[in-house]
């Protein structure tokens, strides 16, 4: 069968854009063939566990789902009963990009705190954090923090571990959406588990899709504490695969090496060349910083939908005309090049 694109256009619209890392595809076809016992009791999802273990620690649990929406809610139900609520950035993905998910399908209230740089902070934590035992409040009971964050900032390790032993102090339990931890820990270089076991972090949702992977995501309770029913949440949500080692095959590939740390490093080393690239240009302006492999900016909205045309890309605030550019694992200089140029050309005809 022929391909139905031309693989060698290039977006910078999502990370989730790109295809499937050649070494995830050979994890796939090497797990197939043969027969292995369905939902999770095969030898490549036993392997998984251990992998995750490696990685976040002996008490680290992990629960393959299907894709990032259900790993947020799945982790945030089994934190919460139905009369609690977690505390999270206003441009938190929870809030604006799950569709409604942790509402409609999870059942929790979301307690949003508007932030300059998308990052909460003890004392940004506090403007949501009261109430406890008000009978007409929802009860506060997790944060939830991105790292990265929906705006490319990056967590350090240190204020990481501020937020963890604050919310414990308050009785509250920690949830990390790692959607691009990945990215997050090769812009910082350290280890994943520096921004999570290591800081008090309880339960985390660890991204694939993003950094290489077919599909698949992952449920990463660290705190054995904090969590409970989530292989009943997991089936009761529509997130048990029956083929499970399909999914665990990847990640195993993924972390078991360093293809993981390879895959973060390119996405962020082109998501800091575009930024030199673009920088540049007269007319364009950069709004935010550049911490990993995501560029936001602003330009003329005739230059936006032109170019548009030629590379896909989001706007991410109509208001302002605030644009968004991802890159991705596969995103090369000469990608980033082109782009450039066509930007250019487009600002300056």
């Amino acid at each position: 069968m022929t391909s139905r694109h031309d693989p060698r256009l290039k977006a910078f619209a999502s990370d989730n854009y790109a295809g499937v890392h050649p070494e995830i595809l050979q994890a796939i076809a090497a797990a197939n063939g043969g027969h292995q016992t369905a939902y999770g009791e095969d030898v490549y999802t036993e392997a998984m566990a251990e992998v995750f273990k490696r990685h976040f620690g002996e008490q680290a649990q992990a629960w393959p789902v299907f894709n990032g929406t259900a790993a947020n809610v799945v982790s945030l139900r089994s934190m919460t009963a139905h009369w609690e609520a977690v505390i999270c950035a206003e441009s938190a993905h929870i809030h604006t990009d799950e569709g409604g998910a942790p509402e409609v399908a999870g059942g929790i209230k979301l307690l949003t705190v508007p932030t300059p740089d998308g990052k909460l902070t003890p004392e940004l934590i506090d403007r949501q954090a009261w109430g406890f035992g008000d009978v007409h409040r929802a009860q506060p009971r997790v944060v939830s923090i991105s790292n990265t964050t929906e705006l490319g900032t990056l967590y350090t390790a240190d204020e990481i571990a501020a937020i963890c032993s604050h919310a414990h102090d308050l009785g509250l339990l920690v949830h990390l959406d790692g959607s691009r931890l990945t990215n997050a820990a090769a812009a910082l270089d350290v280890p994943l588990r520096a921004l999570t076991t290591d800081v008090g972090v309880d339960v985390l949702s660890f991204g694939g899709t993003k950094i290489g992977l077919l599909y698949g995501e992952a449920v990463v309770v660290l705190n054995p504490a904090a969590a409970s029913g989530v292989d009943y949440i997991r089936k009761t949500f529509m997130q048990l695969s029956s083929k499970m080692r399909f999914v665990s095959a990847q990640f195993e590939a993924l972390l078991s090496g360093d293809l993981w740390l390879r895959n973060a490093r390119q996405a962020n080393a082109m998501g800091r060349r575009l930024a030199g690239a673009v920088s540049g240009i007269p007319g364009v302006t950069l709004t935010r910083p550049v911490e990993a492999n995501a560029v936001f900016a602003i330009l003329p909205r005739d230059v936006t939908e032109r170019l548009a045309k030629r590379f896909r890309f989001y706007t991410w605030n109509e208001a302002t005309g605030e644009v968004r550019w991802m890159c991705a694992f596969d995103t090369t200089e000469s990608d980033v090049d082109a782009f450039a140029a066509a930007l250019a050309d487009e600002m300056h005809p």
